[in-house]
């Protein structure tokens, strides 16, 4: 199972955002800070805003945060609400599909099967389990690191 670009972008904004509790962030900041496009994560920050789990604050000081507690904000919900679908191969989309052994496969199962497996273990975590301790920010404030400039 691989990510969409869009859902990879959403949970680093999340965990971004999630690090950054005790300031607004601007879209500009995130987008620096993780060599993201800006047009792309106002996108993304828009979405994850009507889906609840961002607050916009405008204006000149104005900028991002969560609008939930860490511990409530769900991986496997923000990755259901954040991909367009879960087709694993042709078969699973019955409008495109022109797969000859449709009638007699168990590939379709299994697979099936795997992303549900998936999807259940990202329902287990929440983005605070992704977070350092408190007392680990405490005693070492998170500094992060821009990503490199692909040339």
């Amino acid at each position: 199972m691989r990510l969409t670009t869009f859902t990879d972008y959403s949970l680093r904004t999340l965990l971004h955002l999630g690090m950054s509790r005790d300031r607004l962030v601007t879209i500009q900041d995130i987008a620096d800070t993780h060599n993201i496009s800006k047009n792309h994560l106002m996108k993304v920050v828009h979405q994850l805003g009507v889906a609840g789990y961002i607050d916009t604050v405008r204006g000149r000081n104005g900028g991002l945060r969560l609008k939930m507690e860490p511990s409530d904000i769900n991986l496997g919900a923000v990755v259901r609400a954040t991909e367009t679908d879960f087709h694993m191969a042709e078969c699973f989309n019955a409008s495109s599909n022109t797969c000859p052994l449709v009638t007699n496969c168990r590939l379709k199962h299994a697979l099936a099967t795997a992303t549900f497996a998936y999807l259940a273990s990202l329902d287990t975590q929440n983005l605070a389990m992704l977070l350092p301790d408190k007392q680990e920010n405490a005693a070492m404030p998170i500094k992060f690191h821009r990503a490199p400039v692909a040339a």
